[in-house]
């Protein structure tokens, strides 16, 4: 592979190209190393599989599977590995667990308000001040709110000087999960969305945490408590599931099985591909556990694509 034959009259270009390690790219004298590449006798050369990006005189590889490389503002689905004083360690499906620490979270008592309006933002820094102090019978309870194995939906808040993530809870929309199962694909398959909470018109709700965590629950209809000023911590922090009836568990069963064809077959994970492919699945009558099937997971890709 030569880069050097490409046009040189585009400022940032991103060249998709496979690539394996150990194969020459271009010369390092005209180009630099990026992540994913290494030099050796002035020749740019991969260390990973994956594809091959350029922006200017930069020549970096992507890795086709990789660890979730996070930033700020993601969002994602992780699960509880460790208590901590003060603080819960979560995997994130990154190179290191990620923390969520007691004073990122919802606490009973405290003054809280949903994300969403007009006033957000001023409101949230109103509520800074507003907020409960974190007490020492808190940190002895910690237990209560997130224990060792409680699934999560988060908020990548900032870094710690280690580059482990902060995590936060403090909308009504994140917090423990339920009601559901949690599937892991390729975090590449992610794709950042407008918003990350999906509902089908089958009666499931969707997560896609960028870290390819992605969480398939019941539907749950918005809170009552958007926009009051305070919130159930008994719901909020419970460990019981509530009743799924029959029709509503095999919709999220359907809709688990197809997230994991579209993983085997490294297909991106958007709202209108999951839906084209439910509405096929149904069409079909295939038995749920028929659709992990080789050929039932062929044809199904093959449909999604024709689609798109």
């Amino acid at each position: 592979m030569d880069l050097d034959l490409a046009e040189e009259g585009y400022e940032a270009d991103t060249i998709h190209k496979l690539t394996c390690p150990g194969e020459p790219l271009t010369s390092s004298q005209a180009f630099m190393r990026g992540h994913g590449t290494y030099v050796d006798n002035e020749e740019v050369i991969a260390s990973v599989a994956g594809t091959v990006e350029r922006v200017n005189k930069l020549i970096s590889v992507r890795a086709v599977r990789t660890r979730y490389n996070p930033e700020v503002g993601d969002l994602v689905v992780g699960r509880i590995t460790e208590v901590q004083p003060r603080r819960w360690k979560v995997d994130a499906n990154s190179r290191q667990d990620a923390v969520l620490m007691l004073s990122s979270v919802n606490l009973p008592g405290g003054v809280q308000v949903s994300s969403f309006g007009v006033l957000a933002s001023y409101v949230t820094s109103i509520l800074r001040i507003l907020k409960r102090r974190k007490l020492e019978s808190d940190e002895l309870q910690m237990r209560t709110f997130f224990e060792e194995g409680d699934l999560l939906v988060a908020e990548v808040q900032a870094f710690f000087a280690d580059g482990a993530m902060s995590l936060h809870t403090r909308s009504l929309r994140y917090g423990k999960l339920r009601n559901g199962q949690l599937i892991a694909i390729p975090p590449v398959l992610i794709r950042r969305l407008k918003s990350h909470f999906i509902s089908l018109p089958c009666g499931v709700d969707l997560i896609l945490g960028l870290n390819g965590y992605v969480w398939v629950s019941k539907h749950i209809k918005q809170s009552q408590q958007e926009g009051e000023e305070a919130f159930d911590a008994e719901a909020v922090y419970s460990n019981r599931n509530d009743d799924i009836d029959d029709a509503t568990r095999i919709a999220i069963s359907r809709v688990s099985n197809i997230i994991r064809v579209f993983g085997a077959h490294f297909i991106p994970l958007t709202d209108t591909s999951l839906l084209e492919a439910y509405e096929w699945a149904v069409e079909q009558e295939y038995d749920i556990r028929d659709s992990l099937q080789e050929d039932a997971g062929e044809a199904l890709v093959a449909t999604v694509i024709a689609r798109s």
